[in-house]
């Protein structure tokens, strides 16, 4: 399939692996990248000197191209930036902050700057940013979210009216039926995370991975609005995050109650009482750990079908 984003990033495919915490190290982004897709390592869960190291680790694995996903809350973001020029990364996601810090700076340097965005209002100034291409993230999504609410399939229409650079649409995308949807709205290309969290090679621990095979329709719910939005599996953590809500919390009894390191605990460590287990609506479609080739091949499958029979 040759259409703006693989001319753009150079891969076979317009299935881009989202670079979660936690999730999205060396191997995963490798494996993505070798079975022709674009594979992101996660930097949010990184320190500097790990980042380096799943970046020289990625070259290794694979001659295709990959990028990095950088969360601009993070602390020493500046020497994230610093290490990624300086190993020669191709492409870069920013999100989680203003696309002006370091667009610009990027692109003196030959890399190609994506932004994620939850809404056409911050759609619009990622592209005065100049950046190459624009993620617009549903709040199905997984892991860190908008605060508005707005479903993909409302976004993508709405932010490919608005802007003239290439649009990838996230959340609530896991297969080939919702990447062909995607695209009708107005997408070129799909970024998908849950369904790599339930894949061989993600870095999450097996058994996390096993509850978001077995997770069902309802079982993840947005929160931490007033924090950082985030759509997370209920477990007794959550449980305990809805009973302080119920006596109007403020932030900084949030902040106590989620500590550090929780997403560590759950995703990584695989603490399902105590842990945060940050994950997508689409979980409830996932029903079991493939390598990451394999979802790539199910997904393109799926999407030609689907094409097929409905120009039928």
């Amino acid at each position: 399939m040759n259409n703006s984003v693989t001319q753009l990033f150079n891969i076979k495919y317009p299935i881009i692996q989202a670079g979660m915490i936690w999730n999205s190290g060396w191997r995963l982004a490798s494996a993505v990248s070798n079975a022709g897709g674009l594979g992101l390592l996660g930097a949010g869960s990184m320190y500097p000197d790990v980042l380096r190291e799943h970046i020289q680790k990625c070259k290794k694995a694979t001659d295709k191209p990959f990028g990095v996903n950088v969360p601009m809350l993070y602390p020493n973001i500046e020497e994230i930036i610093a290490i990624i020029i300086e190993e020669k990364v191709p492409i870069v996601f920013t999100s989680a902050g203003n696309p002006k810090t370091y667009t610009a700076h990027l692109k003196q340097h030959g890399i190609t700057v994506v932004h994620v965005v939850s809404s056409v209002k911050f759609a619009l100034k990622a592209q005065e940013a100049g950046v190459d291409a624009i993620v617009a993230e549903g709040f199905e999504a997984g892991g860190h979210n908008g605060r508005e609410e707005t479903t993909t399939f409302t976004l993508i229409p709405m932010v490919k009216e608005q802007i003239k650079v290439p649009l990838i649409a996230a959340g609530g995308i896991a297969d080939g039926r919702g990447m062909l949807a995607a695209m009708v709205l107005g997408a070129d290309a799909v970024q998908v995370g849950s369904r790599f969290v339930a894949s061989e090679e993600s870095s999450a621990h097996i058994a996390f991975k096993k509850v978001v095979v077995a997770a069902k329709e309802g079982d993840t719910t947005l929160t931490l609005k007033e924090l950082a939005p985030v759509r997370l599996i209920k477990n007794k953590f959550y449980e305990d995050l809805a009973t302080l809500y119920q006596s109007n919390p403020t932030v900084s009894e949030l902040k106590n109650l989620l500590g550090r390191a929780r997403a560590k605990h759950g995703m990584f460590e695989g603490d399902l009482v105590e842990g945060e287990l940050e994950i997508g609506q689409i979980s409830g479609l996932i029903d079991d750990i493939l390598p990451a080739a394999a979802i790539i091949d199910q997904m393109m499958e799926q999407f030609e079908a689907v094409k097929a029979r409905i120009s039928q």
